[in-house]
C-alpha cells in the first residue's frame, strides 16, 4: 500500500518565511509613516495636540471645530476650496469657528513644496490669503509648475513682500513638518484628499462636501 507523502518541513518553512516576510514589508511602512519628529520646526499657529495643523482661533471654546484635510495639488481640493472657502474664512474672521488646515503632499513632490511654502505664508501672517492664492493657480499634479521659484513669485501674488518668505521656501524649512502634518494624517487614518472633520466627525462625503449649502447646515449642527 502507498504511503502518503511526507510533509516537506523545508519547504513548509521557506513558504512561512516569506509570508511573514512579505507582511512585515506591508506593516513596517505603515508604522514608520505614522512616527512623527518632534524636533521639526513647526510654523506660526501649529500644535502638535492638532496633529500638527494650522490652526485659527483655537483659543475659541463653544463653537464648531473644522478640520481640513488637503492637497494643494488636488483638484476636488480646489473644488472643495471655491464653494467653501469663502464661508470658512467667513467663520475664522467673525471667530464663529474653530478651523484647523492639515496640508498633507499624498500627491508628489510638488505637494510637498506647495505645503512648506504655506507654511512660509503662515509666519507671515498670510496663510489664508496664500492658500487662495495656491488653489487658483492650480495646474496639475507635479507638472513642474510649481518649482520654488513660482511658490516664490505666488507669495507676492498673495502680499508677501518679505524675504524671509523666499528664503523660507527655497531653504525648505519646513519639510520636517511637511512630513509630521503627512504622518499624523495616516494616524488619524485620513487616506484621500479632502476630507472635512466637523467637532471629530467626518461630514456626509456624498451630500456635504460639495452643496455649500449642506456643507454650512453641516457645520451649525457641529
Amino acid at each position: 500500500m502507498a504511503q502518503p507523502p511526507k510533509k516537506d518541513n523545508f519547504t513548509r518553512n521557506i513558504v512561512i518565511a516569506v509570508v511573514i516576510g512579505v507582511l512585515l514589508i506591508m506593516v513596517v511602512p505603515t508604522v514608520l509613516s505614522k512616527r512623527t519628529d518632534s524636533t521639526a520646526k513647526t510654523p506660526a499657529s501649529v500644535s502638535a495636540d492638532r496633529n500638527y495643523g494650522i490652526t485659527f482661533n483655537g483659543d475659541l471654546t463653544g463653537v464648531p471645530v473644522i478640520e481640513v484635510y488637503e492637497d494643494f495639488q488636488c483638484p476636488v481640493c480646489a473644488e472643495f476650496e471655491k464653494l467653501n472657502g469663502d464661508y470658512i474664512e467667513s467663520l475664522i474672521a467673525d471667530k464663529k469657528a474653530t478651523v484647523v488646515y492639515h496640508t498633507l503632499s499624498f500627491l508628489g513632490p510638488e505637494s510637498v513644496n506647495a505645503a512648506n511654502a504655506a507654511a512660509c505664508s503662515a509666519d507671515e501672517g498670510k496663510f489664508l490669503k496664500y492658500h487662495r492664492t495656491l488653489y487658483a493657480n492650480q495646474r496639475g499634479e507635479n507638472t513642474g509648475a510649481w518649482s520654488n521659484d513660482v511658490l516664490t513669485v505666488l507669495g507676492q501674488v498673495a502680499g508677501i513682500t518679505d524675504k524671509k518668505f523666499s528664503q523660507c521656501v527655497n531653504k525648505g524649512n519646513y519639510l520636517k513638518w511637511v512630513a509630521n502634518v503627512a504622518a499624523a494624517g495616516a494616524k488619524a487614518n485620513v487616506n484621500s484628499t479632502p476630507t472635512v472633520f466637523i467637532n471629530g466627525k467626518e461630514i456626509d462625503r456624498k451630500t456635504e462636501y460639495f452643496d455649500a449649502a449642506k456643507f454650512k447646515a453641516a457645520v451649525e449642527r457641529g
